[in-house]
């Protein structure tokens, strides 16, 4: 019996590309369910994830294996997705938009570290 390919992914690759996830289903009212479901996405929801493997693409600087391996996708449907969102750019109102989300992400993401104390 063959088993699909699964790349280990860490809790905290996880958590940052939820992250994204989140940041654009507030942006752009996309359901996170829709963009997160291994199901076939409509197209809302898969530009959604187009933008957050983006996000997480520039944002983090993952390299796109990474990025798909974080999405659940191969590294050819994450490049598919960033290339999709980088055409999208050439609209100045999206391409502003963007560059806030990817100050806001590299903000959040490189804020110091507490422990919470019980």
């Amino acid at each position: 019996m063959e088993q699909d390919y699964r790349a280990p992914v860490t809790a905290g690759d996880r958590v940052r590309a939820s992250l994204a996830m989140q940041m654009i289903a507030m942006t752009f009212s996309v359901p996170i369910e829709g963009m997160a479901t291994r199901k076939r996405l409509g197209l809302k929801a898969c530009k959604g994830r187009w933008l957050s493997m983006y996000l997480s693409h520039v944002g983090f600087g993952w390299p796109l294996e990474r990025v798909g391996h974080a999405f659940g996708v191969n590294r050819v449907t994450a490049g598919v997705g960033c290339r999709w969102v980088e055409d999208a750019r050439d609209d100045p109102a999206i391409d502003t938009l963007l560059d806030c989300l990817e100050g806001t992400l590299r903000t959040l993401c490189e804020a110091p570290r507490l422990e919470l104390r019980a």
